[in-house]
């Protein structure tokens, strides 16, 4: 597979970026996610130029995991396929990073938090993608059955084996966001960022995990910032047949109860008054607040990409918008991560 592929030569002025916490490392307001989208079930080369469209446009941060697919392994796959075709020449500009925390592979040591699992899996992700080190390397869930001291090991001796060089946390509530900083911490290797779900209609991080993230400089990059497409115009008039919720997936069917489709319709009509679309308004209301460091997207397409990317020519809200989405900006009961968030390792 040749590649022609020479980017943007102004990509970094279209893209603002952003401190993450009390680290020396930026992201860009807007990272890409790969859970969806990128797998061996979908067209590799659409996959490819959703990617390079997104460097093209400054964004820098590239956002995988060892069961991205489907099947698992094969979105990393993917992207080794374009690292090595478009990207190679650019691996200093970017930040790549992977978790591990979910099935993986049969028997004891295939999923959770053990220290065998995840270096296992972070050797099978770097083999697959053809990297030598991740930038971050997230602990993806919260194992309750495995003391937090070995899961926080494991990802201090991944950077000490020059395999990742920072680490992070996802979905782990704020008392077990403090234990795992703290271990890291002890251990010289600090917790750089913390990736929880975050939308307006699933706020459980304002409970008080970004108050924990600020306290402990920890930076946040929230994931499905537009509930799993919820937040879109694909479901103002009901489900249309090709929807991810008409497929089993990872948007259920009861999420669109009618609740919550008068949440959207209404967030909808306050986006068309700004001149956004809803997801360009979902977007810049996650980044809102200064706390977040980043909010991470995924695209089916490079329109869709362009279009939720543009959401930065508009992110400032006056404080009657602010509150008129507040009225309708609660939750939809569509957090598919609360058994992590509210669990407490072993």
């Amino acid at each position: 597979m040749q590649s022609t592929y020479r980017p943007d030569a102004s990509r970094y002025e279209k893209m603002s970026y952003r401190r993450s916490g009390r680290s020396g490392l930026d992201l860009p307001a807007i990272s890409l996610g790969l859970w969806q989208n990128f797998g061996a079930t979908d067209v590799f080369e659409t996959g490819r130029a959703v990617l390079r469209r997104a460097f093209d446009r400054g964004v820098t941060h590239f956002d995988l995991a060892n069961n991205y697919g489907p099947p698992p392994g094969s979105a990393e796959e993917n992207f080794g396929r374009v690292m090595a075709a478009d990207f190679r020449a650019h691996r200093d500009e970017l930040v790549i990073s992977t978790k591990a925390g979910y099935d993986m592979w049969p028997g004891p040591y295939g999923s959770w938090g053990s220290r065998k699992y995840l270096t296992a899996s972070l050797d099978q992700s770097l083999k697959r993608m053809g990297l030598e080190y991740v930038d971050i390397f997230y602990s993806h869930r919260v194992d309750p059955n495995t003391p937090l001291e070995e899961t926080m090991g494991a990802l201090d001796h991944a950077v000490r084996q020059g395999k990742a060089l920072y680490v992070g946390i996802s979905s782990y509530s704020p008392e077990m966001t403090r234990r795992a900083s703290a271990i890291l911490k002890d251990l010289g290797t600090p917790c750089l960022i913390h990736q929880p779900s975050y939308s307006m209609l699933n706020r459980w991080v304002e409970g008080g995990l970004l108050d924990t993230l600020e306290d402990l400089g920890i930076g946040c990059i929230a994931f499905s910032p537009l509930a799993q497409g919820l937040l879109t115009t694909k479901y103002l008039n009901g489900q249309p047949a090709d929807a991810r919720a008409a497929k089993g997936g990872s948007l259920r069917a009861n999420f669109l109860s009618q609740e919550n489709l008068d949440r959207v319709r209404a967030l909808n009509e306050i986006a068309q008054r700004r001149g956004q679309t809803l997801a360009q308004m979902a977007i810049a209301w996650v980044l809102r607040d200064p706390r977040i460091t980043s909010a991470l997207i995924g695209a089916r397409n490079v329109e869709q990409l362009d279009n939720s990317l543009d959401a930065l020519q508009n992110t400032a809200f006056s404080p009657e918008e602010l509150a008129e989405i507040d009225r309708f900006a609660v939750d939809g009961e569509i957090n598919l991560w609360r058994n992590s968030s509210t669990a407490e390792a072993g």
